[in-house]
Order: structure tokens, then C-alpha cells, then sequence
């Protein structure tokens, strides 16, 4: 059976073939994204149990320091990602997207194993955190690479004019998986004891994530391929290659700087925000920021169509140029505000403007890169835009607010903000110069020099 998708890229299917390629189309989001989904459970599943397993690595010191410790190997996870988006995306760009994603969930599948196996400090001492700090790396690795493949994938298996909509789902596992952490976080925390937990309960969630890997992989295993059968493959997946597309790279590093900054901002911190300087109380605020996520989830798709509709550069635009404009006010108001559903409310509607950007987080970068660099030119720009910007924001955050100056946070989210606005300008438009539907000038629309042609 032939699993490629000849139309894949910018091709639409024909009459006679539509549903059934229609129903392709559909498990091959559902295999791809589902991956997607299982590697930012784990990931975050790392954070949300943290507080149970941080004494039987640190013993020494009191909670915050072992919190501090544990945090310490979380942001590790996130300077790692860079590296696994130059690896994954030369690998799907040379060997097939199929094949990254592949290796990509059994990385990831190994570390959560890993992770609920490792013997604690009591048993062998300091090698109890190495070991710890070497399957967060293997995790961070993998979560770097899943980005731009799956990106790529969703992009190109989705059918023209509809392709904002397809790649939404991208961030609706995201999502999806950080809910799905929270919700087995709660479930154990009603099944068990505090005791428990920190005896052996914390394992739980790592063993699931772990099992429901072998799941996505047996589903990413009969995707179809969609990088081009007949492409160079000599200098794909290469810096070299890559670096004729730098205009392209600086603006995607731009608007996902402030995109990953945002995004952090109003859902990792925010529920720290809301108890440290709301002073709400921790179960409200855990209970806000769920339904948050919930609805922020829902909506990713309403975005990606929204884009398929006024173009992908208007989305860019509302998303950078109404961000710029609602931090301080929002966060303002939030800082000073008790009240559950007043806070549901505004940082619904920051997501929502958050939403412009990652409902199409995926595809508008994709839509930049030729086929050859595509998974490596989108993987790595998020993953440095991501680690810098995103894998910072929480401290940041609270370095301004330990030294007084918790606004001055306020006003450099804004900062990165409006940065993005002025790449947003700058950014071709998809629909005529963009590699999956334009006409593939791209870098001549930013400024670049025609190449002549050679006899």
C-alpha cells in the first residue's frame, strides 16, 4: 500500500478521490498530533509533580531549595531544545518526516521511563540527580525536535486553503497535554496520600506517559510521508542550506520570541501571578487557570480557520499589534484583582489575542522555509526563540518582582511584543510568496537579491 500523499503540497485532491483522501488527511493529523500531545505530557508532567519528588533527589535544604534544584533541571529541559531542533529537522529533512517522529516519541517515550525508574538519593546517592538531569535532557531533546517535524508534517499533509485549520491542532494537544498532566496530578492527589506521593506515587504519571508513547508510536508508524520523493536531498537538512533563508530564520526568531514570551506569561506564570501578587488563594487559582486552559484549547482551531479566511499575515498582525497594547493594562488589572471569574475573564481574553499567533504557530512558519530546510528551519527558530524567551519568562518574571520593579516585566513582554509587530510587518505574505501555496519567493520579498537562473 503506497502511504505517500502525492498532493500534499499545495496540490488539492481530486473529485473522485476526495473523501477518502479526505479521511487520510484526517488520521494523519490524529497519528501526528497525538504525539504531539503524549511529549508535552511528560514534559509537563515534570513540573506539575516536582513538589513529591523533589526530597527523594535533594534531600539537603529546605522545600524552596529543592524546589529551586528541580526547577534548575526543568530549565535545562528548555536550553535543550535547540539541539533537538537542528537534529530532528535534518533528520526529517533528509530521511522523512515520518521517521523523526518516530525516533522523536521513543526519545521522549525512554526518558519518562527513565524517569519513573531512577533510584533516589538514599539509594545512590548523587548519582540520583545526574541521572535525573540526563533524562531530562533526553526529554528536552526530543520535545526540541517534535516542534518543527510535527509543524512540517501538519502543514504539509493538510489540504490548500484549509491548512491554518489542520496545523491549529498542533497547539490543541499542547494544550491538551498540559491539562491532561494537570487532571492526573488532581486524580492521584484524590487516590493517594501526601505519603504516597512522595513515597512512590509520583512514579505514576511517568509510567503513563511512558505507556501512552508506545501508543503514539504505533499510530506514527502507518503515517504517510509527505517530503517530496524527488527532492535534493544532498544539502537538506544543512546549515549551509538553511543559510540562504536567514532573512526568513530572523523573522520567525522575531515574532516567536514574543510569541513563546506571551504564551509562558499567561499560562505557566500565571498561576504563580495570581497567588503571589493577587493574593489569591491556591486552590482558586489552580481551579481559573484550568478552565483558562480549557477554553483556550477549544478556541486554537477558530484561529487557524480564521487565518485559512483574512491570511496569515493579518492574524500576525492582530495578534503582535493588540498584544503590545494589552499587557500592561491586563496585567495591571489581574495584579490587583480577587475576584475568580473577573480573572477567567482577562486572561481569557489575553489568550485570546494570544490565539491569532497559536492557532497558527506551526504553519506560518512552515509556510516560509522550502521543503529541503522546512523542518529544520522551523524547529530551530522556535527552540532558540523558545528557550530564550519562553524558557525564561517565569524567572524573569519573578527576578523583577523580587527587586521591586515587578512592572518593568510588564513593560518587556510589551517590548518583545511590539518587536513582533515590526516583524509581522516585515514577513512576506503566505498567499503569494509563501512555499506551500505562493509562488516560494520569499527571500526576495525580504529584501534578497533575485538568483539569476544557469543554462
Amino acid at each position: 500500500m503506497d502511504k505517500s500523499l502525492p498532493d500534499s503540497i499545495g496540490i488539492a485532491p481530486s473529485a473522485q478521490d476526495d473523501a477518502a483522501d479526505r479521511r487520510r488527511r484526517i488520521m494523519a493529523i490524529v497519528g501526528s498530533s497525538s504525539g504531539n500531545l503524549v511529549e508535552w505530557y511528560d514534559f509537563y508532567c515534570y513540573a506539575f509533580f516536582a513538589l513529591y519528588f523533589a526530597p527523594a533527589f535533594f534531600p539537603q535544604g529546605d522545600r524552596t531549595s529543592q524546589l529551586l534544584q528541580t526547577a534548575g533541571i526543568f530549565a535545562v529541559g528548555f536550553f535543550m531544545r535547540p539541539i533537538g531542533g537542528w537534529l530532528f529537522g535534518r533528520i526529517a529533512d533528509r530521511l522523512g518526516r515520518r521517521t523523526s517522529m518516530v525516533i522523536s516519541v521513543l526519545m521522549m517515550c525512554a526518558g519518562s521511563l527513565a524517569i519513573g525508574l531512577l533510584p533516589t538519593y538514599a539509594t545512590v546517592g548523587a548519582a540520583a540527580p545526574i541521572l535525573l538531569l540526563l533524562a531530562r535532557m533526553v526529554q528536552g531533546i526530543s520535545v526540541g525536535g517534535e516542534y518543527g517535524t510535527s509543524a512540517t508534517y501538519m502543514s504539509e499533509v493538510a489540504v490548500k486553503g484549509k491548512r491554518g485549520f489542520y496545523a491549529s491542532f498542533q497547539y490543541v494537544t499542547l494544550i491538551g497535554g498540559q491539562l491532561l498532566a494537570s487532571l492526573v496530578l488532581v486524580s492521584l492527589q484524590a487516590m493517594l496520600t501526601e505519603a504516597d506521593l512522595r513515597a512512590w506515587g509520583w512514579r505514576i504519571p511517568f509510567f503513563i506517559g511512558a505507556l501512552a508513547a508506545v501508543v503514539a508510536l504505533y499510530l506514527r508508524r502507518s503515517l504517510a510521508e509527505t517530503m517530496d520523493k524527488n527532492a535534493d536531498r544532498e544539502q537538506a537538512g544543512t546549515f549551509k542550506e538553511l543559510g540562504k533563508h536567514w532573512r526568513a530564520f530572523c523573522v520567525v526568531l522575531a515574532y516567536t520570541a514574543g510569541g513563546s514570551l506571551s504564551f509562558y506569561t499567561f499560562t505557566t506564570y500565571m498561576q504563580k501571578y495570581l497567588v503571589n501578587t493577587a493574593h489569591m488563594e491556591k486552590t482558586t487559582a489552580s481551579q481559573v487557570m484550568t478552565s483558562v486552559l480549557l477554553v483556550y484549547m477549544l478556541i486554537q482551531p477558530i484561529f487557524g480557520a480564521l487565518s485559512d479566511r483574512i491570511g496569515r499575515k493579518a492574524n500576525m498582525l492582530l495578534y503582535s499589534g493588540l498584544g503590545t497594547l494589552m499587557v500592561v493594562p491586563l496585567m495591571t488589572l489581574l495584579g490587583g484583582n480577587k475576584d475568580p471569574y473577573l480573572a477567567f475573564a482577562l486572561i481569557t481574553l489575553g489568550l485570546t489575542v494570544i490565539s491569532f499567533y497559536t492557532g497558527i504557530s506551526g504553519i506560518v512558519k512552515a509556510e516560509l522555509f522550502p521543503t529541503n530546510v522546512r523542518a529544520l528551519g522551523v524547529g530551530l527558530s522556535y527552540a532558540l526563540a523558545n528557550a530564550t524567551f519562553g524558557g525564561t519568562a517565569e524567572f524573569a518574571a519573578l527576578w523583577f518582582k523580587e527587586n521591586g520593579i515587578e512592572a518593568s516585566f510588564f513593560w518587556y513582554v510589551t517590548a518583545m511584543l511590539a518587536i513582533a509587530f515590526v516583524a509581522s510587518i516585515i514577513m512576506p505574505n503566505p498567499k503569494r510568496h509563501g512555499y506551500l501555496d505562493g509562488d516560494g519567493t520569499v527571500e526576495e520579498a525580504l529584501g534578497a537579491k533575485p538568483r539569476l537562473a544557469h543554462a
